[in-house]
């Protein structure tokens, strides 16, 4: 009966070798393509990564949190690469050659703009007491993140009529305004983005306490 085993085991290494052996012989028929994306806004990750050669879609994948991504078991060939995502502009790399064996990097100078068309636009206006448009204020915008912290992402100085502005992502997310000006109190304003429309608001600074 150990005998038996001895030969069954025997067997089974010389499959796993001959299969691995063949997978090793496959991946050097085929290349892969590797790269980093990186984007005016938001995250880098969802990114989708289609490959194409003409208009046929060859297969696809998508970016990981840092913006990388590999797409395995290509043909060799010559390829067009294009990047999507939601509120951003479309890029395309074309003309990647591909050979067997062989993994051929993107590097990570694509990088992913706002797309005007798709994009939410956050506005608002800061105002005293008596209703007088505050220039020269500081406005923080901060993410709400799951669990509740929020994260400075971006701040802005108001205009000489009070108004200020920005771009974000079509993705639902709430935001956090914070207004900030000498001898004031802060104003805070929380609000929910979750389409590529405008969202105005209105801010109404008071005066410090003393």
């Amino acid at each position: 009966m150990s005998r038996f085993k001895s030969i069954a085991a025997a067997v089974f290494v010389l499959f796993v070798l001959a299969a691995s052996a063949a997978i090793a012989a496959q991946d050097k028929t085929t290349g892969s393509i590797k790269g980093r994306v990186r984007v005016e806004t938001g995250k880098p990750s969802g990114v989708a990564v289609i490959v194409r050669q003409g208009e046929r879609e060859i297969t696809h994948g998508v970016t990981d949190s840092k913006g990388e991504f590999t797409v395995n078991g290509l043909q060799p060939g010559v390829y067009s690469v294009t990047f999507r995502k939601p509120g951003l502009s479309v890029g395309t790399v074309n003309n990647v050659e591909v050979r067997a064996g062989k993994v051929r990097p993107l590097g990570d100078r694509l990088v992913l703009t706002i797309d005007e068309g798709s994009i939410a636009f956050l506005k608002g206006s800061v105002f005293d007491l008596s209703g007088r448009s505050v220039p020269g204020a500081r406005v923080d915008l901060a993410r709400i993140e799951a669990d509740g912290s929020a994260k400075k992402i971006a701040d802005r100085i108001t205009t000489e009529t009070g108004q200020f502005a920005f771009r974000l992502p079509p993705e639902k997310a709430r935001y956090r305004v914070t207004v900030k000006a000498g001898g004031a109190q802060d104003a805070t304003q929380e609000i929910t983005i979750d389409d590529a429309v405008v969202y105005r608001i209105a801010l109404t600074l008071e005066p410090a306490q003393k």
